[in-house]
This record gives structure tokens, C-alpha cells and sequence, in this order.
């Protein structure tokens, strides 16, 4: 369990004003750890990190991963037990515009991050978070397991099998031994939404920005099928697999894990759409593909999450109606008070998900 294995630990997260980042910083901090975070910006207006004022929570330090002495001065002054690794280039489309970026982040971002959590003093455990589209997807029915083929066609998709090969190559060249070193792990995860998304180029910030607005909203691809899970669940996910890095290293040193929704939660675009426009009474939208659309974008993925529940018991925890309602109640709440109370809305909906982890008797919440 990891309910109480945070309480007082020296926790850093890369990436934490990404929309990922903002959730889990909000989760360690009700969890009682010490957080810092390290990032190279704010992505968006408006953004998670200044709504949940998470400034004033933790230790902010600007930083880029593609700076390898930056992050080892950060770590030697932090000093963090647990390492959380999520800054990344995230967004498929960019990573056509600016493939450079995108693999000088994602892939040579990852080596400077291990290198760093290597040299450091303090560090135990270091979760690498990439993403389900590391695998080499030919688009079948069945979950891809941690062992299948890693690939990628669009540059995003690429550089995340290069973070895992990056890693773990690291793993098995300069950290073979968790108990002299430090123990590592990856974390594969799919599509997110919840409260707090406001990246540019997604569906669910994509709507909300235009229905608050009482815009239109253009939906391109209504037929992909996506595994829509509340950003809670892979968090949940990696807050256990750290906590396994911390008491059970021999165990989980070196591996891959997937953190995927349950079956039923794997829609269409166009049943997300149909479901969020339920909380927005003006909701509008059209289908439109763009003309001259020639980029990659896989229309099926799903991942199989045996493994996870069998070495340590996760599983996820919301249905598809579920994950919209929060999703949409969240969004809500924002646009209806302005954001005055959005820290209460966001602890509360820990609280919702971990009361419901309780009742499926998950071991992590007991």
C-alpha cells in the first residue's frame, strides 16, 4: 500500500506543472510528503499549477531536462528521496512541427534525469513515466503487454520507446543492483483527462475552451478509440510502483508496467464528446477532419494490466461515466466560481477516488 509511505519523504516530480504533474503534487502534498518540482515553463493559460496555487505548497525550481548540471545541482540541493519523472514533450502534433524537441526531451531529457538520480546522494527510487504509445502498434484487439514490441511511427510515439530503451539499457549497464544503487522502473500510461487540462491540441481542453466560450467546438477523428481514463488512475498506479521501488526493489528494479483503464472505459471519440456535453447545456460541436491531414495518428490502442495487478495489486478504478462526470464537474465548478475554490474540488476528488478504491478493496488505500 501507499497511503502511508509518503508521509515526510523528500518527493521531486519533473513536469509538475504539466496537467499530470499538477494532480500528483496535489496527491503527494495530501499525502504528507515534502514536494518539490522541477519545470521549464507554465504550459497554458489558464493552468493547473496557479489554480491549485501550488507555489505555495512546495519547492518550484525552473528547470529543463535537456540540462544535465541543472538537474543535479536541483537534486543535490532538494535532496529527494523518490523521483518522479514526467516532463516531457507531450503533444503528437507538435512533435511533427519541431521533432528536435521532442526527442531531445523525451529521450536525451530521460538519460539526464537517470544520470543525475545515479550521481545523487539521496535518491532511492525513480519512476520513469512514459507512455502507452512506446509500443509498436499495429492496431490489434488485445492489450499490449509490457514485453511486446516497441515502436513508434510519429515522432512522439518514437521518442517515448527511445526513453524506455534509454533506460532501460541505463538499468542494465550502470544499475544492476538496487541495493547499491537505486532502484528504477517505467510506468506506461494512456490518454488522461480530468479537471485542471487546458494543453492545446486535446479534446477535452479543446471543448471546454470553446464551450465556456458558447463556441462551436471542431472534433477531427470522432471514430478513434481511446482508453479514457481519469488522470487519477495511472497515478495512482506510479504512487504504488514507487512505493514498491521504496520497500520491494528486488521486485520491480528493471521492469515496465502498464497502468490502463478497464475495458468498458475504451470509447470512441465521439461517446467522450456525447457524454461531456451532458454538463454543458450549450454544448456544440462538428466533425471535421482537416484537409490536407496526412500525419500518423493510431486509431486503437489498449493495454493489458495483468502484470500490475499481480505483482502488486493495482487495478483501475472508474468507469466511463464516472471519469466524464468528474472530468465535467470539475470543469464546472472552475467556470462557475472562478476558480475560487478549485484546491478544495481537486482534494475532494482524491478523496472520491481513493473512498471508491476502498470499496473495491484495493490494497493500496487499506
Amino acid at each position: 500500500m501507499f497511503s502511508n509511505q509518503y508521509l515526510n519523504r523528500r518527493v521531486l516530480i519533473t513536469g509538475h506543472t504539466g496537467f499530470k504533474g499538477t494532480w500528483l503534487t496535489s496527491w503527494l502534498i495530501s499525502l504528507g510528503a515534502q514536494v518539490a518540482g522541477i519545470s521549464n515553463g507554465i504550459p497554458s493559460q489558464p493552468n493547473n499549477f496557479e489554480v491549485l496555487k501550488l507555489s505555495k505548497q512546495i519547492k518550484h525550481y525552473s528547470g529543463d531536462v535537456r540540462d544535465k548540471k541543472q538537474i543535479e545541482a536541483i537534486l543535490e540541493d532538494f535532496r529527494p528521496e523518490i523521483v518522479f519523472h514526467l516532463a516531457a514533450q507531450a503533444l503528437v502534433r507538435r512533435s511533427y512541427e519541431n521533432p528536435s524537441e521532442t526527442f531531445t526531451t523525451n529521450a536525451i531529457g530521460t538519460l539526464n534525469v537517470l544520470e543525475a538520480a545515479r550521481s545523487a546522494k539521496t535518491v532511492k527510487a525513480l519512476v520513469i513515466v512514459t507512455s502507452d504509445k512506446c509500443y509498436h502498434n499495429v492496431e490489434w484487439i488485445w492489450g499490449y503487454r509490457e514485453n511486446d514490441r516497441l515502436g513508434g511511427e510519429d515522432p512522439y510515439s518514437a521518442s517515448k520507446a527511445c526513453a524506455e530503451i534509454i533506460t532501460h539499457s541505463y538499468i542494465s549497464s550502470f544499475l544492476k543492483n538496487p541495493h547499491e544503487s537505486i532502484a528504477v522502473a517505467t510506468a506506461r500510461a494512456g490518454n488522461v483527462i480530468g479537471g485542471g487540462d487546458w494543453a492545446e491540441d486535446r479534446i477535452v481542453p479543446d471543448c471546454i475552451k470553446n464551450w465556456s466560450k458558447g463556441a462551436q467546438v471542431k472534433i477531427r477523428n470522432p471514430n478513434s478509440t481511446r482508453p479514457w481514463q481519469h488522470v487519477l488512475e495511472p497515478l495512482s498506479g506510479y504512487l504504488q510502483l514507487g512505493s514498491e521501488l521504496i520497500n520491494n526493489p528486488s521486485k520491480v528494479h528493471g521492469q515496465s508496467y502498464n497502468f490502463g483503464p478497464d475495458s468498458t472505459v475504451i470509447q470512441p471519440v465521439s461517446e467522450l464528446i456525447r457524454v461531456l456535453g451532458q454538463f454543458w447545456p450549450e454544448a456544440r460541436w462538428v466533425y471535421e477532419i482537416p484537409e490536407g491531414e496526412k500525419m500518423h495518428e493510431a486509431n486503437l490502442l489498449k493495454l493489458c494490466c495483468d502484470k500490475s495487478l499481480a505483482q502488486f495489486g493495482w487495478r483501475p478504478v472508474l468507469g466511463f461515466t464516472n471519469t466524464v462526470r468528474m472530468t465535467g464537474e470539475w470543469y464546472s465548478k472552475y467556470y462557475e466560481t472562478r476558480a475560487s475554490d478549485m484546491v478544495k474540488t481537486t482534494n475532494q476528488q482524491i478523496v472520491e477516488y481513493c473512498d471508491t478504491a476502498k470499496d473495491l478493496s484495493l490494497s493500496w488505500v487499506k
